[in-house]
């Protein structure tokens, strides 16, 4: 049973291809009769003749992915493309730096190493930025003799 031009103007009514248009098997007969878009679009809408579905991408395998992502995998030496400092946050770097610094000047304050006037200007001068690292500050106050010796 040729039913081509069925298929073809079928395939032209519903907008898809003409891989896509499905014929009910029990209802073929009924479909070579119609040779008109009037009579495809009523068997159409009786459901014998339908569009196939479009295959879609799966999302399982990304899914799968972001979850070993969030676990903490994925992150080795290959997978890898910018430089050690374009990946870290350099927010949260000034933040764990200044943490430390200022935990230090509290520490030698409550040591009582420091006076509080030299633990203001300490701590200011954490806070501007001056001091590279913790050791930095021990530099610091060891050239400027600002630790108070018992």
């Amino acid at each position: 049973m040729n039913l081509r031009v069925q298929r073809r103007i079928a395939a032209s009514v519903l907008g898809v291809g003409l891989k896509k248009v499905r014929f009910d098997p029990e209802r073929l007969n009924d479909i070579k009769e119609a040779i008109t878009k009037s009579d495809i679009r009523s068997l159409i809408s009786n459901k014998v003749i339908i569009a196939k579905q479009d295959k879609g991408t799966s999302k399982f395998r990304v899914r799968k992915i972001k979850l070993q992502k969030r676990k903490g995998r994925r992150k080795g030496q290959g997978s890898r493309k910018g430089t050690f400092k374009a990946r870290t946050d350099i927010k949260s770097v000034w933040i764990s730096r200044l943490r430390i610094q200022r935990a230090f000047i509290r520490n030698l304050k409550e040591k009582n190493l420091i006076t509080s006037k030299d633990y203001k200007t300490l701590m200011l001068k954490a806070k501007g930025g001056f001091f590279r690292s913790k050791r930095h500050i021990k530099i610091y106050l060891g050239e400027h003799n600002l630790i108070i010796k018992k």
